[in-house]
């Protein structure tokens, strides 16, 4: 057995391996604890300090399922009222509206500024959902258009781009929407910025065939996406 205590910041206490890699004794001494002596909702005693069972993870389901044993369900974990209190001071000391001004006035200091994005591009470059919309415009020279829309899981941006058919009497516009973040419901200000409110963006599994999406007013519909997105 091997245990290890998920590290969190500033906790003041140490964190990390808790047991090395070894065959674990049960607390009689008559032998050691094998595969067959845990399940989800038990209590596990590891020299003297007993831990609870509360789940575990697809693979080791499966793998108790092929040897004819079927765990108990999962448990929920107990609140922790330290990260709650820690929440709230952060949220006393850095307000909102405050940190994107200090934020502001450190790389105009010529200072840096941490990357919260990083991880979420290393594991997702170069992977882009796309889908086939088309938009019926009821105008007077408006008629059926279809459009590509890009979905780019590395910052979770929008691009929609137009599909050009020839002789088809229209100017061409090549991009109904440049990549940056679509809101559901954007808000509208005289400066960017100005509004402190949330917006609620679109994500992937807001994205399905048979869907309508609002672009900016302009009400669309998901009628097909590539084999990747499927």
């Amino acid at each position: 057995m091997h245990i290890i205590e998920s590290r969190v910041e500033n906790s003041g206490i140490p964190q990390g391996v808790f047991l090395k890699r070894h065959s674990l004794p049960m607390p009689d001494g008559s032998r050691n604890y094998d595969e067959k002596d845990l399940n989800l909702g038990m209590n596990l005693s590891v020299y003297g300090r007993v831990f609870r069972i509360v789940d575990c993870d697809a693979f080791t389901r499966d793998f108790y399922s092929s040897i004819g044993i079927n765990l108990n369900g999962p448990e929920e974990y107990p609140d922790d009222p330290f990260a709650k209190t820690r929440a709230m001071i952060n949220m006393k000391q850095n307000p909102p509206d405050l940190a994107e001004f200090k934020n502001y006035i450190e790389v105009s200091n010529k200072g840096g500024r941490p990357n919260t994005n990083l991880k979420s591009f290393l594991d997702n470059d170069r992977k882009v959902l796309s889908f086939s919309i088309l938009w019926e415009d009821y105008s007077y020279d408006g008629g059926d258009k279809y459009y590509t829309l890009n979905y780019y899981l590395s910052d979770e941006k929008v691009e929609v781009k137009e599909i050009n058919t020839v002789n088809s009497g229209r100017t061409a516009f090549p991009m109904l929407l440049k990549k940056q973040k679509l809101a559901k419901k954007p808000l509208l200000t005289h400066c960017p910025g100005m509004s402190l409110r949330t917006e609620d963006y679109y994500k992937p599994e807001d994205l399905r065939c048979g869907n309508k999406i609002t672009i900016y007013g302009r009400e669309c519909l998901i009628f097909e996406c590539d084999e990747y997105t499927r």
